[in-house]
């Protein structure tokens, strides 16, 4: 047998790459899009013609995703309403809602009260105020590679700073060539907005509203947390200046 030839015996099988379903973060209060939000949620913001939520739907149905769940606190009734229109529009996919009536849960709080509605391991949080163009890359995919590679708890998609278009704070987490996210070593990241999260760890947490920022920590000061760069320009529409940015951008991108 040549040296380099894989002997199919001995051959270990690639890890599969499971399809993740998909908890939409869409309870906020969008204190930063105000006054706009005064009228409508945040995830209902058009942005080249389209609601913030549908360009996050858009991207991960690109790649395969068929479950949602959309959480909602905010004008609760515009979100379910346009979520009983796209399950009207899209009868293949299924769409559910998630409603925090008494309190918003934060990141981490929606995510665990949503996870009844989903069914897969691991599952994908994505935010609603950030998104990539569909077919422009297909960073899910990639993140489900490397979480089925069994090394990681939570894999985050991540963009350099200066690829952040709308996002003004300085980095999350430092990548290293391993894709490891730390807080010692590699170069500079921000989180983008779509974190791959194991289901036993989506289900943890108080039972008060938390930040996924905390499962985010637990798993890397375990070295559990892994990240994936995205391939492709990536938006931020967190203020009304951000809409006229992200639509120039759009338009020189198409």
């Amino acid at each position: 047998m040549d040296a380099f030839e894989i002997d199919p015996l001995t051959a270990q099988p690639a890890p599969t790459a499971p399809i993740p379903d998909v908890v939409l973060l869409a309870a906020g209060l969008g204190t930063r899009m105000r006054p706009l939000t005064f009228d409508k949620p945040k995830a209902l913001i058009e942005v080249a013609g389209k609601p913030l939520i549908d360009h996050a739907i858009d991207a991960a149905i690109a790649e395969g995703c068929t479950r949602f769940a959309v959480n909602t606190h905010h004008k609760a009734d515009q979100i379910a309403a346009h979520v009983t229109r796209l399950q009207s529009a899209l009868p293949d996919l299924s769409f559910a809602v998630s409603h925090e009536k008494d309190r918003l849960l934060d990141t981490g709080g929606g995510l665990k009260k949503a996870l009844p509605l989903l069914t897969s391991d691991p599952v994908l949080a994505l935010n609603t105020d950030t998104f990539w163009l569909p077919y422009a890359d297909t960073p899910i995919g990639r993140m489900a590679k490397v979480y089925a590679q069994g090394e990681a708890d939570i894999v985050l998609l991540c963009v350099t700073p200066e690829k952040a278009t709308g996002f003004w704070k300085g980095p999350d987490f430092l990548y290293s060539e391993d894709g490891t996210l730390s807080a010692k070593l590699g170069r500079p990241v921000v989180y983008a907005g779509a974190a791959l999260i194991s289901r036993e760890i989506a289900a943890s947490g108080p039972d008060i509203p938390f930040s996924l920022y905390t499962h985010f920590a637990a798993a890397r000061e375990k070295g559990r947390l892994k990240g994936v760069m995205i391939e492709a320009p990536w938006f931020h529409v967190g203020d009304p200046n951000a809409i006229a940015r992200t639509e120039q951008v759009i338009g020189a991108v198409l």
